[in-house]
């Protein structure tokens, strides 16, 4: 990957995007396979609805364990998904490159929209309306397919994922959790499939990567049909996911810019705006870093904002700071995580290179 660093006083903002850097001193974890059988103190949790049931109105009643109750990041109307074509993604799992974990298939079949909604991303308030989002939001229609990212055993179908016991007001609503065959860094790895509108299996059972385990809804707190999909990582938890765009493999040809935006001092800046334009196309990306809480950043890319909606190829990525425009170029592999990483006043700290006149074409090594 090459790059090219300037600096741009009083420059007009090229397109938006956040970014986030890689901490040159952290270990690469590695991918290895977990034991199948659940520990001793994990308990299979048995959901008892398997479609949607009259949801009452109003909160929990008298003696929910009101006490027990967390800020939980979900909207009541996720905004529009951006409805453009996408090749298909590569087979799962993919990883080129060690430090990449593309270990999940796109839970949403090629042909629906299977891709994240650009408006309210990990970690994302969609501005301010919304908590602060656990997962990704994908806009299929009612009754698409969900299937299965990865090969693993069910531990929770129904309603009451976030508190862990039946609630029927639970905001995830109808739900699946599966616990997958695989690890990463000697963890175990969970997904999340929320506001389904149909399941198709049941606690305890075995699937495989690709099969269907229920259907597109809108149950729990949603008023428009998509799936909420989360990973996790470690223990099947409610603060313990990460950005999925790290985790699903891209589509064909495409890839993964993640990032780290730091003021001069190394301090994350949260919900801050990222803009990035294709050099070939002049189309611009708008991301917003990381609100603060709640999520948790990679151990090894330590990044505050990731997008997968990138076409491989060369991009000029801007971020305004203190009344400058930072500007660094860069050409975006398909099929991996590109990284930059921002640090207000000293601009942008990514690996020096030489100057590349074409940037249409990545450099020969």
């Amino acid at each position: 990957m090459t790059r090219l660093n300037l600096l741009l006083p009083g420059c007009v903002l090229l397109a938006a995007c956040s970014a986030a850097g890689i901490a040159a001193e952290s270990p690469r974890p590695t991918l290895q396979p977990v034991p199948m059988t659940a520990p001793a103190e994990e308990a299979v949790i048995v959901g008892q609805e398997l479609v949607p049931p009259e949801v009452p109105s109003g909160g929990p009643g008298p003696g929910a364990g009101a006490s027990a109750v967390l800020p939980l990041s979900f909207a009541e109307a996720p905004p529009d998904a951006v409805s453009i074509w996408r090749p298909p993604p590569y087979p799962a799992p993919w990883a080129l490159r060690p430090e990449d974990h593309f270990l999940f298939a796109r839970p949403i079949p090629s042909g629906e929209v299977n891709w994240p909604n650009p408006t309210y991303r990990y970690g994302s308030t969609a501005g301010g309306e919304f908590p602060i989002h656990t997962g990704v939001d994908l806009g299929a229609a009612r009754h698409t397919p969900v299937m299965a990212a990865g090969a693993g055993e069910v531990v929770w179908v129904g309603y009451g994922l976030y508190r862990g016991v039946e609630d029927l007001t639970d905001p995830y609503g109808l739900a699946v959790a599966l616990r997958h065959d695989f690890g990463f860094d000697v963890r175990r790895l969970y997904t999340v499939y929320a506001h389904l509108q149909s399941v198709l299996v049941w606690p305890g059972q075995r699937v495989e990567a690709g099969q269907q385990i229920g259907s597109v809804g809108d149950t729990g707190r949603a008023t428009a049909p998509h799936l909420h999909f989360e990973v996790r990582l470690g223990e099947n938890r409610y603060f313990d996911t990460r950005n999925p765009e790290l985790w699903m493999v891209p589509a064909e040809g495409w890839g993964v810019l993640a990032g780290r935006v730091e003021n001069t001092y190394g301090t994350l800046m949260p919900e801050y705006l990222v803009q990035i334009r294709s050099l070939e196309t002049e189309q611009v990306w708008e991301v917003w870093t990381y609100a603060r809480g709640t999520v948790v950043p990679d151990e090894y890319y330590q990044e505050n904002f990731v997008t997968s909606d990138l076409p491989a190829g060369a991009y000029a990525v801007q971020i305004d700071f203190s009344g400058r425009s930072y500007v660094t170029y860069l050409y975006l592999d398909p099929g991996q995580t590109t990284t930059v990483h921002f640090a207000g006043r000293l601009g942008f700290l990514d690996e020096p290179a030489e100057p590349v006149l074409d940037l249409q074409h990545p450099p020969f090594p």
